[in-house]
């Protein structure tokens, strides 16, 4: 299974060329489900789990790998499913999300494939608030499914949105004279952990639901005014359907309506990216998911 994993060291080329790796799996039916190669670790036979107390429901246990211990989220269960059974004939899945290492347990795993950013679509309407999904493709004439990993993970283990008080006080000397900061991102929930972490300093969001959107909203914008005067900054996510965050970034800063709007990359592929993949793609600043008073300083110091 080692294998599957040999074309990670060749990802940081797909960087700006709005393009992703998916590795497909499966939990216990016929349905296929991806995951961003840039977020996974490795991928390893199921080893033996060990049961503690007070564990989550979702969490089937925590497995010793390589000097450190790391939880095993049922990803069936955590989507509404029934367990995963055969813990002898499963695969966990390691991957590093907001700043943590999680291990999601999977029926099995299938390859990794290229794909364009294009190719993933929202999520089909009426697919209800509860659904799990960020994203959908289609692969060999099949649905595959992107879950909204952000959504599970602050269901099992919420993630900290308050401020820090000296912060909020601090926020009473920054003036953002109105303008809002444009969020985009395809997690709801990380959407409303970015906004209640800005209204906490007393800065609104326009929020845009991926790229694309984000671009659209910019571009009508700038025909009505100059747009340092209607937004503050643009926080973006990496990882979106139909246009990525690199994209969004590109695509502003060829635009000159738009291209003097500071970028800040907000993103749960945290470790893998470094200052000079950044300056590539021309945005200001990067900030792994979530850390609200780094978020709020960050914001604080653009404006």
């Amino acid at each position: 299974m080692a294998s599957i994993l040999d074309s990670v060291n060749q990802l940081t080329q797909l960087v700006g060329q709005n393009r992703l790796e998916l590795l497909l799996f499966r939990l216990n039916g016929r349905q296929r489900f991806g995951i961003n190669v840039f977020k996974v670790r490795e991928v390893l036979q199921c080893p033996q789990l060990t049961i503690m107390p007070k564990l989550h429901p979702y969490v089937r246990g925590v497995a010793h790998i390589r000097g450190h211990t790391i939880s095993v989220i049922d990803l069936s269960m955590a989507t509404g499913g029934r367990p995963i059974a055969d813990l002898t004939k499963c695969f966990i899945i390691i991957a590093e999300y907001n700043r943590s290492v999680q291990g999601f347990l999977v029926g099995s795993v299938e390859r990794i494939i290229n794909m364009n950013w294009e190719a993933i679509l929202p999520p089909p309407k009426g697919a209800g608030r509860f659904n799990y999904m960020t994203a959908v493709t289609e692969v060999d004439g099949e649905l595959v499914e992107i879950l909204d990993v952000e959504k599970i993970l602050d269901e099992i283990s919420p993630v900290n949105t308050e401020v820090s008080k000296e912060l909020v006080v601090e926020s009473a000397h920054h003036d953002p004279h109105g303008r809002p900061v444009l969020v985009a991102d395809d997690s709801s929930v990380a959407r409303k952990q970015v906004e209640r972490a800005l209204n906490a300093i007393g800065v609104k969001c326009l929020l845009a639901k991926d790229g694309k959107d984000a671009l659209n909203l910019l571009q009508d914008m700038a025909k009505k005014g100059p747009i340092s005067e209607q937004v503050a900054l643009v926080i973006s996510d990496i990882e979106m359907p139909e246009m990525d965050g690199y994209t969004l970034t590109a695509e502003i800063r060829n635009d000159p309506s738009l291209r003097g709007l500071h970028i800040i990359l907000h993103t749960s592929l945290s470790g893998v990216f470094n200052q000079a993949m950044v300056q590539k793609v021309g945005a200001n600043n990067f900030i792994a998911k979530f850390n609200p008073d780094e978020l709020a300083k960050a914001v604080q110091d653009a404006m």
